[in-house]
């Protein structure tokens, strides 16, 4: 108790009026409401720059999506030209080997499922 009583409590809030308003560190509303801003017809123009910006961008992805497609296409006819032959090489290899019916259509069935599939996701 000897301790408590030889140590005074400091109220902190009484110590921060004592010291004063505190120092501002950077802009007050006043100046933030002051700022310089744009004209109407500045914030027009603004906006036009950049549709036109967002414009190139479109036009380029076009550009870009069409020469894809084009690629696509040129693998597509290669793909579609190389199954056609491998196509006629198991349907003389059917003939052949004198499979049942029953699984000759089941397996035409799914290799044109297969090559419709493909064409879709390309």
């Amino acid at each position: 108790k000897a301790n408590l009583e030889n140590k005074a409590y400091m109220n902190p809030i009484a110590m921060a009026r004592a010291r004063g308003p505190a120092q501002n560190s950077g802009p007050t509303i006043q100046d933030y409401l002051n700022r310089p801003r744009p004209t109407w017809e500045e914030v027009k123009e603004q906006l036009e720059k950049k549709k036109k910006g967002s414009r190139a961008l479109a036009e380029f992805e076009e550009k870009m999506n069409e020469n894809w497609k084009k690629e696509l296409e040129k693998h597509r006819e290669k793909l579609l030209g190389g199954n056609e032959s491998s196509s006629k090489k198991k349907e003389k290899k059917k003939k052949e080997k004198k499979k049942s019916s029953r699984v000759s259509k089941i397996f035409s069935f799914l290799s044109f499922f297969a090559l419709g599939l493909f064409l879709f996701v390309t």
